[in-house]
């Protein structure tokens, strides 16, 4: 019913907003490092708002759009802020590596705008959008965060990318793909055998994997959930 479905949406925009929310607090209050927050908060959120799928209603064809329009409304605040029509240092200082307002144009804008067409397109009752997403969050998200923690030779066609960058994002995507797919699983959402899909899930996560560590800047967003798209077209039907 329709009442089910704004519930869901007001449930999963409230978790969101409160991960969200920390992160830039967190960040604001120079607790931890803008750059950190910037990826906890890429981590974690996907999880949260695909975890809250199930709160929306089973053969509802609007169920997709009223849950695609959290991430909507998230992007567009991005966008507002990004643009310096809204005035939110906080989100500003969590969410850009130098403190320009400017970087949130980038690559959180693509990761909205990603997540919002991906939940229209796929939904919770396909693995190859909840894979492309988990492997965006889990595995991009990680790449930084441990590339620039532990010390690792550097990646030969992408110098300023490691190769404990590129592990990360290959055991980072495929716990969180696993993790999700298992949950939906235990939960009777999906009929499916996990065991069956740790072959793919393996072959799409390394292929990601090796896609996160090409030479290009901020659009990582894009090309790792595209890549896990295209594969998983064909190894998954």
């Amino acid at each position: 019913m329709l009442g089910n479905n704004i519930l869901a949406l007001v449930v999963t925009l409230i978790l969101c907003l409160i991960w969200l929310r920390a992160m830039d607090f967190f960040a604001h209050k120079k607790w931890i490092e803008s750059s950190l927050s910037r990826k906890i908060i890429h981590i974690g959120t996907g999880p949260i708002f695909v975890l809250c799928w199930p709160l929306f209603e089973n053969n509802n064809i609007y169920s997709r759009f009223f849950a695609a329009s959290v991430p909507l409304l998230i992007t567009i605040q991005f966008f507002l802020v990004g643009a310096g029509i809204i005035k939110d240092q906080a989100s500003v200082d969590s969410m850009s590596r130098s403190g320009d307002r400017k970087e949130i144009l980038r690559g959180p804008l693509y990761y909205g705008i990603v997540f919002v067409l991906l939940t229209i397109f796929f939904w919770k009752d396909s693995l190859i959008g909840i894979i492309a997403l988990m492997l965006m969050c889990g595995g991009d998200g990680l790449a930084d965060i441990i590339g620039s923690r532990i010390q690792s030779i550097n990646i030969p066609w992408a110098k300023n990318k490691t190769l404990a960058g590129t592990i990360a994002v290959f055991v980072g995507g495929w716990i969180f793909c696993v993790f999700v797919i298992f949950l939906y699983q235990a939960w009777g959402i999906m009929n499916i055998n996990t065991a069956a899909l740790l072959l793919p899930i393996t072959v799409i996560s390394l292929t990601g994997a090796l896609v996160e560590s090409l030479p290009f800047r901020d659009i990582d967003n894009i090309t790792v959930p595209l890549a896990s798209i295209l594969l998983s077209f064909l190894i998954l039907r």
